[in-house]
């Protein structure tokens, strides 16, 4: 951001009242007609496309754009949503409609981690790795913002800061505890990154505590790490409503006044919510000063300075037209997108399937023909929902005879409210029977998976109480697997399931995500094999909730996998294809390293089979001779080839000293001497990825030398 810029913000603050300051501090902040300031309301969503103004191009919910790990992709994907988004804001501002989801400051990404699969809110995320979060998260907020710091395309906004992540029921009196270790470890990693690589201009408090400070009004958080070890610059909003939390839940003040002014005088600049309405009061009891008040507006005014809402400062991206809102190339870049997340589990070899030796399919289960099974949360409009009902029957058209059966509700114990319980069983059995192989769509949507508020409370506020399929899916797949006929189980969920039996006993698993609204078109074609899956799990599936700890204990220990390897069904990067990769010739450029220094770790990736493929090739350490408890593995590198059949890459990482790094009990990265080891591949170098995986991962040892080190986090 300029100087210019900054000193534009003081002068356009300096001549409003205090009054007048207190107002745009509201996230439905008023015009100030005098200092032609226009009215402006900050709340928009953007998780996976423009939400909650109409039609927009709606791609696959952010869990499933993880699972490509392609940190280029989401680059691309973000500038299609903040092309719309200016496109919309272009079109609604000059027909002077300023109102909620109609601006251009996204709140989003989602950088929390998903440590617990039983979190609601875990598909909102990049999934469990602070690593992956951090990786897909800048390249995400670059996307949104554009190249010019002076001229955003639109704001960003990391959420939510920090160490949240269920559960929703608790949120707004929870107390997040967390060791300083885990801090920099695991909960605050992506949020630095967002901060000083991509140059996020917002961060959103989250409404829990963390360590007993709320996270709105922290001043560890806030002033302590943001502020004053990152640098941040942008400016800080709160979750909707969180600061009335601090008297009314968390019991930290005794009046909304005392809240208003605790929140700002910590570093926090915009209220969605109504607590800053008390400001003016909480400035006459002597609670907050005008100094800080200023000190916020002046943030909030260079944002919207930078994003060309002032008449003498306009935007290079004010013509871009309404037509560009979900245009064909966008569009086709959303189904590009469903096809490169989905994640194939396991194939006993049915698939793909071949069209000309099929003449009847039976697609059955509650997210057959479910849009809500499409789409997840935060969504926009689409102006067309392809469910995998829809993208079988289009795909096979009249060659093939589709069957459709409901089979059962997604929770409930019967469809029709004056029905006996299973009243969908029947006709679902009748149709596998009549087949010669069955579909099964199974998992959660957004209604019972999702934000305490959102969700169904009848499903536990929108967390999850288990990994098992709820209300009668898995009866309904047992008995429709005990016709004898061949079943392939595409799963459409925002998070691990507990498929263990459905492992055992079904022919092939297809982990479709929530793919987007014409997400069917993609599953058809994964299907039969007019593209290979090769999206990578970028969260582990557990076999029961037997192993996790307890979901209010924020200690990493036994979780994810960097910290366990218990009852794991299948492992965080692991994923198949119809293809064939093969991996050889890994190697370091030194092995013998000083402190301070790069290291190269190469590998050749052919693609021996016939598919073409997107794979990601990720690179792991271990640290072998580690002072304190370390990860398992760790991921410090990723870089997705394509591979058309036959071809062959090298492929390059260049690691630095900070991958290396450790944190200690007391907070700090440090670098110590000893051994480690790296690994190059397709998939962790665990044991249950090389039983589910025959992709070859080569490992290399390196060994540092010199004394330990602190580096910057």
């Amino acid at each position: 951001m300029s100087k210019e810029t900054q000193e534009y913000a003081k002068r356009l603050v300096s001549q409003m009242t205090l009054e007048e300051k207190m107002d745009q501090m509201l996230y439905e902040s008023p015009a100030i007609n005098r200092l032609q300031i226009p009215e402006y309301n900050w709340w928009n969503e953007a998780l996976h496309g423009v939400a909650r103004a109409g039609e927009a191009t709606m791609f696959p919910q952010a869990i499933a754009l993880a699972a490509t790990f392609d940190k280029e992709f989401l680059y691309k994907i973000a500038d299609v949503i903040s092309t719309e988004g200016r496109a919309k804001f272009n079109e609604f501002s000059r027909r002077g409609d300023h109102g909620i989801y109609k601006g251009l400051t996204f709140w989003a990404p989602n950088v929390n981690i998903f440590r617990d699969p039983r979190w609601g809110r875990g598909h909102e995320t990049f999934g469990e790795d602070p690593y992956l979060t951090g990786e897909l998260g800048v390249a995400f907020i670059k996307g949104i913002q554009g190249n010019d710091p002076d001229h955003l395309k639109a704001a960003a906004c990391a959420k939510h800061f920090a160490v949240h992540s269920g559960p929703e029921e608790l949120r707004h009196s929870f107390d997040a505890k967390a060791s300083k270790r885990d801090m920099y470890d695991t909960y605050l990693y992506a949020f630095k990154r967002c901060v000083r690589d991509g140059k996020v201009e917002a961060v959103m408090g989250a409404y829990n505590r963390v360590n007993g400070e709320p996270a709105c009004g922290s001043k560890t958080l806030l002033k302590d790490i943001l502020r004053e070890e990152w640098g941040f610059e942008g400016h800080v909003v709160s979750d909707c409503w969180a600061i009335l939390d601090f008297h009314e839940h968390h019991g930290v003040t005794n009046t909304v006044e005392e809240s208003a002014a605790m929140a700002v005088n910590n570093g926090c600049d915009l209220n969605c919510g109504t607590a800053f309405n008390y400001l003016n009061e909480a400035y006459k009891q002597g609670l907050v000063s005008e100094e800080a008040i200023t000190q916020a507006v002046e943030r909030l005014m260079e944002v919207r300075i930078r994003l060309g809402m002032m008449k003498d400062y306009p935007s290079p991206y004010e013509n871009i037209s309404y037509d560009m809102v979900e245009c064909k190339e966008h569009v086709d870049l959303s189904v590009e997108a469903a096809r490169r997340s989905m994640v194939l589990l396991k194939n006993n070899g049915i698939l793909p399937l071949k069209k000309d030796k099929i003449k009847t399919i039976a697609v059955i289960g509650p997210n057959a023909d479910s849009r809500d099974g499409l789409i997840g949360n935060y969504v926009g409009t689409s102006s067309e929902y392809i469910t995998p009902l829809d993208g079988i029957r289009r795909y096979v058209g009249e060659d093939v005879k589709v069957i459709h059966a409901q089979g059962s509700h997604l929770y409930k114990e019967k469809v029709e409210f004056l029905a006996e319980e299973k009243d969908r069983f029947t006709e679902a059995i009748i149709a596998a029977e009549r087949s010669d192989v069955v579909i099964m769509c199974l998992g959660l949507d957004a209604t019972i998976e999702g934000e305490e508020g959102d969700a169904g409370n009848e499903y536990a506020s929108g967390d999850k109480k288990g990994l098992a399929l709820p209300g009668l899916q898995q009866e309904l797949l047992e008995r429709i697997v005990e016709t004898g006929k061949p079943v392939i189980l595409c799963l459409l969920a925002g998070s691990a399931l507990d498929v263990s039996w459905a492992d055992k006993n079904v022919d092939a698993i297809l982990n479709c995500w929530y793919p987007g609204a014409r997400g069917g078109k993609a599953i058809a074609e994964v299907l039969f094999g007019d593209i290979s899956p090769c999206g990578k799990l970028p969260v582990t599936f557990y076999e029961s909730t037997e192993s996790l700890p307890d979901f209010c204990d924020y200690s990493m220990k036994n979780r994810t996998y960097r910290y366990t390897d218990n009852h794991i069904l299948y492992p965080f990067g692991y994923g198949l294809t119809y293809s064939a990769i093969k991996y050889s010739d890994a190697k370091v450029d030194k092995e013998s390293v000083q402190m301070g220094e790069n290291i190269k770790v190469s590998v050749c990736v052919q693609n021996t089979g016939a598919y073409a493929v997107h794979e990601a090739v990720q690179v792991y350490i271990k640290d072998v001779e580690a002072s304190v408890e370390t990860p398992r593995w760790q991921l410090r590198g990723i870089e997705v080839v394509e591979l058309q059949p036959g071809e062959k890459e090298k492929v390059e990482i260049e690691l630095t000293p900070r991958d290396f790094a450790l944190i200690t009990e007391d907070g700090k990265c440090v670098v110590e001497p000893g051994e480690f080891i790296v690994s190059i591949g397709g998939q962790q170098p665990d044991v249950q990825s090389a039983k589910l995986c025959e992709r070859i991962v080569d490992t290399v040892r390196v060994v540092r030398f010199g004394e330990t080190i602190e580096v910057e986090y």
